[in-house]
C-alpha cells in the first residue's frame, strides 16, 4: 500500500505527516519516540492496525519534530512546540476539529492539546498512556530513579539495536523479522542522543495538573497485563480527566499492533463513531497560561515625576510589552493600572515574554516582578476569568523586584526547554487554600 508522505509548516519547522481513509471523522494519531511514517508500513502488524483504523476515519499520522521524517530542531522541541505540531498538520489537511489519539509518550502531547485547545478536541483517546514518568507518593506507579537510570543507559549503549523491541512486545520477542525491523525503526526514529534527550523531556514533565482541564469525551485503554505500564496509571488517568472512560483490554504487549489489536480497534471504532457531540455551552473553558506582569514602586514614580510624564512612561512600558507579546504569540487579557495580564497556548513562551520584559524595562528605568501559572480559564465574549488569572496574580505579588515566578505547574510542562527554574520553597498566597511550592525562572 502506498502512502504518500507530505510536509506542513509548523513556523519554521516541516512536519512530515500522512494521511488515509475515507470516513466521516478525523483521527489524528499521536506517536511517542519510535515514530517514522513510512517505516511504519514495513511491519505487517502495524500496516494492519493503521487500514484498520482508516476504515472508518480520516486517519491523520506524523512525525514530530525531532523524530522520523520531520526537520531535526537544533534544540529539542518543547511539548508546547509539538502540541504546534499537530495545529500544523491538522490545517494541513483541513481538518477543524478531529479525535486526538495518544499512544504511550504520545499521550503526553495529546492530553496537553486536549487541554489546550478544546474547540479542535472532538475527542481524547489514551493507549497505554501516563501523565508522569516518575514515581511519587502520590503515584506509586511511577518509574524509580534507579529504572529512569537504567533506562538512560540502554537508550545511550543499545539504541537501535532492537533491544527494546523485548520490553513492548514481549510476544514477538523471539521474532528475528520483527526484532530486526523495530531496530531500523529505532534508527530511523532518532539518533541515540537524540532518543536519550527526548525520554529525559518526557521524564521531567508532569502533566497531572492539567487533566482536569481536559473537556472532551475521553477514552482510556490499557492492556490488564502490559508488562511495560502499569494498569493502575490508566485508572488514574480515568479517575481524573472528567468522564473519562476506561477499558481494559486482555493482554501482556504495549504496543497497540502487537496482540489484539482488532480489540484495540474496535474500542476506537466504536468511541469515535458513537460518542455524542461535544456540548458547547456560552462559557467556554480551556487551558493556558496567564501572566501577570507589574509595576515595582509605580506610585513612587507616579509622584516623583508627575501625570504627565508618568502616562508617557506608562504608553511606552505598554508599547514594549505588546511588542513582546506578539513575538511570542501571547493575547492580551487586560491592563490593569500598572501592570499587564496576558496568557499564553504554551507555559515556555510565557516565560520566555515575562523574562523578555523583566530585562528590557531597564531601559526605560522600570523594575518589574512577574507570576506566571497554567490553569483553567473561562470565557465569555470579552470577560476572561478563572483560578489561573488570580493565581498568577497571587505568584506576582510574592516575587522581589525583577524576578519571575513560576507555579510548579509551569516547570513541570516545560521540560526540555532550556530554562532554569530555582526552588523557591512553599508559599502561603492570599486567598488560595494550602502551600504553594514557587520556582524562580532564568535562562542560561
Amino acid at each position: 500500500m502506498h502512502v504518500e508522505t507530505k510536509y506542513a509548516k509548523a513556523g519554521d519547522i516541516h512536519v512530515a505527516y500522512q494521511t488515509i481513509g475515507q470516513g466521516q471523522v478525523d483521527l489524528v494519531y499521536v506517536p511517542g519516540i519510535f515514530t517514522h511514517v513510512e517505516w511504519q508500513w514495513e511491519e505487517p502488524s502495524y500496516a494492519a492496525y493503521l487500514r484498520d483504523l482508516g476504515r472508518f476515519s480520516r486517519l491523520i499520522m506524523f512525525d514530530p519534530r525531532g523524530l522520523g521524517l520531520s526537520d531535526r530542531s537544533v534544540n529539542l522541541p518543547t511539548l508546547e512546540q509539538q502540541i504546534d505540531d499537530v495545529q500544523a498538520v491538522m490545517d494541513a489537511v483541513g481538518s477543524e476539529s478531529a479525535y486526538i489519539y495518544g499512544v504511550s509518550q504520545g499521550g503526553l502531547m495529546a492530553m496537553l492539546f486536549a487541554a489546550t485547545h478544546p474547540s479542535r478536541t472532538r475527542g481524547l483517546i489514551l493507549y497505554g498512556a501516563y501523565p508522569t514518568a516518575r514515581a511519587a507518593d502520590d503515584f506509586p506507579w511511577g518509574r524509580s530513579p534507579e529504572w529512569l537510570a537504567e533506562y538512560s543507559r540502554q537508550l545511550d549503549d543499545e539504541w537501535g539495536t532492537g533491544a527494546f523491541a523485548a520490553q513492548v512486545a514481549p510476544t514477538r520477542s523471539e521474532d528475528d523479522s520483527f526484532r530486526r525491523w523495530w531496530g531500523r525503526l529505532e534508527r530511523f526514529a532518532a539518533g541515540p542522543g537524540n532518543a536519550l534527550a527526548f525520554a529525559r523531556m518526557n521524564m521531567d514533565t508532569d502533566v497531572r495538573p492539567i487533566l482536569g482541564a481536559i473537556s472532551a469525551p475521553a477514552l482510556i485503554l490499557q492492556r490488564r497485563g502490559d508488562t511495560y505500564r502499569a494498569a493502575a496509571i490508566a485508572g488514574y488517568l480515568a479517575k481524573h480527566i472528567p468522564g473519562a472512560r476506561l477499558v481494559e483490554l486482555p493482554g501482556i504487549d504495549h504496543l497497540p499492533y502487537v496482540g489484539n489489536s482488532g480489540a484495540v480497534v474496535r474500542e476506537i471504532e466504536a468511541f469515535v463513531t458513537g460518542a455524542a457531540p461535544v456540548p458547547r455551552v456560552d462559557v467556554d473553558r480551556e487551558l493556558a497560561t496567564v501572566v501577570f506582569i507589574d509595576i515595582v514602586g509605580s506610585t513612587e514614580r507616579l509622584a516623583s515625576i508627575g501625570d504627565s510624564r508618568w502616562t508617557e512612561l506608562l504608553d511606552r512600558f505598554l508599547a514594549l510589552v505588546r511588542a513582546e507579546l506578539a513575538a511570542q504569540h501571547g493575547r492580551e487579557i487586560d491592563t490593569a493600572g500598572d501592570g499587564i495580564l496576558a496568557r499564553f497556548d504554551g507555559p515556555a513562551r510565557a516565560v520566555r515574554y515575562a523574562l523578555a520584559i523583566s530585562a528590557s524595562v531597564d531601559k526605560l528605568d522600570l523594575r518589574v516582578r512577574a507570576g506566571i501559572h497554567t490553569g483553567e480559564l473561562y470565557s465569555s465574549g470579552d470577560d476572561v476569568r478563572g483560578i489561573a488569572v488570580h493565581m498568577a496574580a497571587r505568584v506576582a505579588a510574592a516575587a522581589t523586584p525583577g524576578q519571575v515566578l513560576t507555579s510548579s505547574t509551569v516547570r513541570d510542562l516545560v521540560a526540555g526547554s532550556g530554562l532554569i527554574f530555582e526552588d523557591q520553597g512553599e508559599y502561603e498566597l492570599k486567598g488560595l487554600d494550602g502551600k504553594w511550592h514557587l520556582f524562580a525562572a532564568s535562562e542560561p
